[in-house]
């Protein structure tokens, strides 16, 4: 396969993986990248925070539960109506829709938003980065706040695994992955990812004029307040749009 099909190619991964999605090592950490979120942010309790490409919404639960009045947004069905589920399971004050990160229509009104874990921004292929990550900024209130994380273009590279290929031209690698369900059946998807540097990352942030407050590499479960280096798999943006 030369390159990611157009549209949403993750939702047949997502619909295969359902629950099982939580039991991935990655998720783990949520508590920890909120912990730190947090205070990067400058978040409070009674604030309003959009979560673009929340998933099941584990970052978007967890603020919740600590007062924030959240809205979660993925194109994936399964996903929003296990976010939902747990939201009304904990009587939490988030509230969840299906939409398409191309698609993005909110005009401030938010406190702060986040794009965590690839979650929408990193699935494109290659293509309407530019837009969608103005969309992310309309999104964000003047003065408020944003974090957005990418796969690192440099670690991509560096630790490139057998069976892996990454298009130069656009950034994106490309993995073919074997996925369990919660029931325990196996199934081989193609994955395409995103990568991004530093500098891709600020240009995009300078485009959308967003003022760039620091910029980390990271590991999910790990954020850090450390500069990226090329053993950092992530990349976090933390900026804000001006007042």
């Amino acid at each position: 396969m030369t390159g990611p099909p157009e549209g949403y190619w993750f939702g047949a991964v997502a619909r295969f993986l359902g629950p099982a999605y939580l039991r991935n090592a990655f998720t783990k950490g949520t508590v920890q990248e909120i912990d730190f979120l947090w205070d990067e942010l400058e978040l409070s309790p009674g604030q309003q925070v959009l979560d673009v490409g929340c998933g099941p919404g584990r970052h978007a639960l967890e603020l919740a539960r600590r007062g924030v009045s959240v809205v979660g947004v993925d194109a994936s069905p399964e996903f929003i109506a296990l976010a939902r589920t747990s939201a009304e399971k904990e009587g939490l004050h988030a509230r969840f829709e299906v939409a398409d990160v191309r698609e993005l229509s909110y005009e401030g009104g938010f406190d702060a938003v986040i794009c965590l874990c690839q979650g929408g921004f990193g699935l494109l292929g290659g293509r309407d980065d530019v837009d969608v990550f103005q969309r992310i900024v309309r999104a964000v209130q003047p003065g408020g706040a944003l974090a957005v994380s990418a796969f690192h273009a440099a670690f991509a590279v560096r630790f490139l695994e057998e069976g892996e290929t990454f298009d130069a031209a656009t950034g994106v690698l490309h993995e073919r992955s074997t996925v369990r369900d919660e029931h325990g059946r196996e199934e081989v998807f193609d994955l395409w990812t995103t990568c991004f540097t530093t500098r891709e990352l600020e240009l995009l942030a300078a485009l959308a004029e967003v003022d760039v407050r620091a910029l980390y590499g990271v590991t999910p479960g790990r954020y850090r307040a450390v500069a990226p280096g090329l053993d950092a798999p992530e990349l976090l943006l933390v900026g804000q749009r001006p007042g």
